[in-house]
């Protein structure tokens, strides 16, 4: 007598699941971060960043021992560097913006005059359009 063995197996691996998750919540992040207040944000934060680095290694030289003193210094430069540069930072990214997005149009713009233009290479019937087209202008 024969017997069979069902086994009901997954027909998608559960990491393949949870790496295309993952690449979808990372996709949302970066659209939702195209505003200039998250690039502002994105970019006082790698100042600030850099500034505590800086500061934590001129500290590690001169403590002696000091370090509560150190760490409040440290923080007080913190602070004191968000306060300053978070508004310029915002500035200079609502001006940048305009420029980033008419660029952004122009090399798409760019990218699709090459491909119709490789099209029109490949069919003479496109080429005569844009033939004519140009002439007619």
């Amino acid at each position: 007598m024969t017997s069979f063995a069902h086994t009901s197996y997954p027909s998608v691996h559960p990491g393949v699941q949870r790496a295309i998750r993952v690449f979808g919540n990372i996709k949302n992040l970066v659209l939702r971060a195209d505003s200039a207040r998250g690039v502002a944000i994105i970019l006082l934060s790698a100042i600030v960043s850099t500034v505590l680095v800086i500061v934590n290694q001129v500290i590690d030289t001169y403590t002696d021992g000091h370090l509560m003193a150190a760490w409040m210094f440290m923080w007080l430069v913190a602070f004191s560097t968000i306060a300053l540069l978070a508004a310029p930072i915002r500035r200079s990214v609502n001006g940048f913006k305009p420029a980033f997005r008419s660029w952004l149009t122009a090399r798409r713009e760019r990218a699709n005059d090459e491909r119709m233009w490789e099209v029109a290479l490949q069919d003479p019937r496109v080429m005569a359009e844009i033939q004519r087209a140009v002439s007619h202008n």
